[in-house]
């Protein structure tokens, strides 16, 4: 199918002020859903089999852009989870350790290739279960996924180069439990390298973004991986419990909220087992005079909006210099009446829908919450879809660093605003936060960069740009965005032990 679409033109009036919203209208260009296959149940995936849960029950998700349901998972318990773990530890001490590396990379090279050859289908899949756009499944995030695994295949039999001078040695069995803004990229940045290093997993997927995490599992079959090597349970937060509390996994890796990181951490006091947590964020984008104003205003939108605020390291606050205030604002506002809030699956879309009634409802919360607190609210003019939950991209202004907006993530497509005078102060806004997962920096002076960024309490800090991730960059945050880093040769040191 074609992804070119045609435009309709309305002429305006010479003395009419240009609305872009009208002035253009794009014809419906909506990806197919022929090629997807979406059963009316999924079963757990253990030790290389589809097996009912234990107790018989299901749990339902609904596509976030209808509100209808979409398909039923299985709810793991308890003895499902020791079945896995079991599963899984069965692999570790058998087929998997006697496995030469480089056929382990093998694997991973076989897995990177059949989802380049089934990325349409994967890309389809996420936008229906999670609400992000089209373009942003099937040209950021499956790309990425079919990268990590391409990039950890090569380091499988190379272990050695990476820790010179160390011998490194799996740890055994991973728990590993991902949220639901990046479903199969987070699966990715957790499995590939933990299979790389040689250990086995048990994952448990986001109750609300299990699709792809399945069909992940069906393609782990197809790959031939040996039994047991990877595990996939679908359930709540009492499932990803269950995995955190028991006793026979060795290491846990976890995505999400700061709340739920605590509690983790509490959980795991005492015990031996090695732990990662890649937390919640609250980034901001700091943009000077001197910065190229529009390439900033184009970042910003791509920052926030085109993926509804869904990412923990979203640029969810804009601290901008006094002088260019006005005009970077001004800006926004007219790049925002041209953003086309829709359908998730057509081409179109730059801003899908929120992905649970859950998360709809929690964002609303805070726009009220900001209104309370004196901010002036500003959101485009588009027309919303009559079903599913959608927002419209939001700008809040005239907001103090107090405000629980400015210090709260608020994971929607929400724009906090502040502004400064001095470099010093725009450092001082951006740290003082609980969070430091990611910043940036938008000037024309690689010197102010450099200087600035390094003042910066954030694991990430992008410059003249936002959001840009590579498998062989780390990633991670600092203070109550969370411990440990992924991506790159430093994600590989989260599943090694070195002697």
């Amino acid at each position: 199918m074609s992804e070119t679409t045609e435009t309709t033109y309305k002429p305006t009036s010479p003395n009419s002020k240009l609305d872009f919203a009208s002035v253009w209208e794009y014809d419906p260009a909506p990806e197919s859903t022929d090629h997807v296959e979406v059963k009316e149940k999924y079963e757990l995936f253990i030790d290389g089999k589809f097996v009912k849960p234990s107790k018989g029950r299901y749990f339902s998700t609904t596509n976030p852009a209808t509100g209808k349901k979409l398909t039923e998972f299985a709810e793991a318990t308890q003895k499902d989870i020791d079945k896995a773990v079991k599963s899984a530890r069965k692999a570790f001490e058998g087929e998997w350790s006697e496995l030469a590396p480089k056929t382990r990379g093998k694997y991973l090279f076989r897995i990177a290739r059949m989802l380049q050859e089934r990325a349409r289908e994967f890309a389809v899949l996420e936008s229906m279960d999670g609400g992000k756009p089209i373009r942003e499944s099937r040209d950021v995030d499956i790309p990425l996924v079919a990268a990590h695994f391409f990039y950890y295949a090569g380091w499988a039999d190379k272990l050695e180069y990476a820790f010179p001078g160390k011998t490194p040695e799996p740890i055994g069995v991973c728990g590993q439990i991902i949220p639901w803004n990046f479903p199969l990229l987070m699966l990715a940045w957790k499995i590939a390298p933990a299979l790389a290093c040689g250990n086995t997993v048990v994952l448990k997927p986001a109750e609300t973004t299990s699709l792809t995490a399945m069909k992940f599992a069906e393609l782990v079959k197809d790959a031939g991986v040996p039994d047991g090597v990877i595990n996939i349970v679908t359930g709540a937060g009492q499932t990803g419990a269950e995995i955190v509390n028991h006793k026979d996994i060795d290491k846990i890796a976890f995505t999400g909220s700061t709340r739920v990181g605590k509690i983790i951490q509490q959980s795991l006091a005492g015990t031996d087992k090695r732990y990662s947590l890649e937390l919640g964020g609250k980034g901001a984008m700091i943009i000077f005079e001197d910065a190229p104003i529009d390439q900033a205003v184009e970042g910003i939108i791509n920052a926030i909006f085109f993926n509804q605020g869904h990412v923990c390291c979203a640029g969810s606050r804009l601290i901008v210099q006094e002088s260019v205030a006005d005009k970077v604002v001004q800006k926004l506002k007219d790049r925002m009446q041209t953003l086309v809030v829709g359908d998730p699956l057509d081409k179109n879309t730059d801003v899908g829908a929120i992905n649970s009634e859950n998360q709809f409802n929690t964002v609303n919360k805070y726009l009220e919450i900001g209104i309370n607190e004196g901010a002036d609210i500003y959101q485009c003019d588009c027309e919303l879809p009559a079903d599913g939950y959608f927002i419209r991209p939001t700008l809040l202004t005239n907001v103090s660093q107090s405000n629980r907006v400015v210090q709260e993530e608020i994971f929607g497509p929400v724009l906090t605003i502040q502004t400064f005078r001095t470099a010093d102060e725009a450092i001082t806004k951006a740290n003082n936060t609980p969070y430091g997962l990611a910043n940036g920096v938008w000037t024309d002076k690689g010197s102010k960069i450099f200087k600035i960024g390094s003042k910066l309490r954030s694991g990430v800090v992008w410059a003249n740009t936002y959001n840009k991730f590579d498998p062989t960059s780390p990633f991670g945050g600092y203070k109550e965005s969370g411990v440990g880093r992924e991506g790159g040769l430093q994600g590989l040191s989260a599943y090694v032990n070195l002697k």
